[in-house]
């Protein structure tokens, strides 16, 4: 088996995370975090809808990390994301970082909004 290694190019990866965390550019940031052209942002969580709607044409998704299990998103923050033409796709927060990391390794638009992973 032959591995290489990914290239970020600009973009920041996140590195890790823990039960309040996560890890960018050996910077520690408390969720809930917005993760978007390498910069992290505060984000108030599923009330914080003016955060994510700022996204509107500037990424190809947002993907949203709901914690440590899959959950839906609440029916009117849906609604306005969809209204927006935002994007979004739903999954427990380890598997967000992990899907953001790939997706910006393939140079996509993308951002993340992570509520704390544990």
């Amino acid at each position: 088996m032959q591995l290489s290694e990914i290239e970020f190019g600009n973009a920041r990866p996140i590195e890790g995370y823990g039960p309040d965390f996560y890890r960018l550019n050996g910077q520690t940031h408390l969720a809930p975090v917005l993760i978007y052209g390498g910069e992290v942002h505060p984000w108030g969580g599923y009330e914080d809808v003016a955060t994510l709607l700022a996204l509107a044409g500037r990424v190809d998704v947002l993907l949203v990390g709901t914690g440590p299990q899959i959950a839906h998103l609440p029916k009117a923050l849906r609604a306005e994301l969809d209204a927006a033409g935002v994007p979004a796709e739903v999954m427990d927060s380890p598997a967000a970082c992990r899907t953001y990391n790939v997706l910006l390794s393939e140079q996509r638009r993308v951002a993340v909004a992570l509520l704390a992973a544990v």
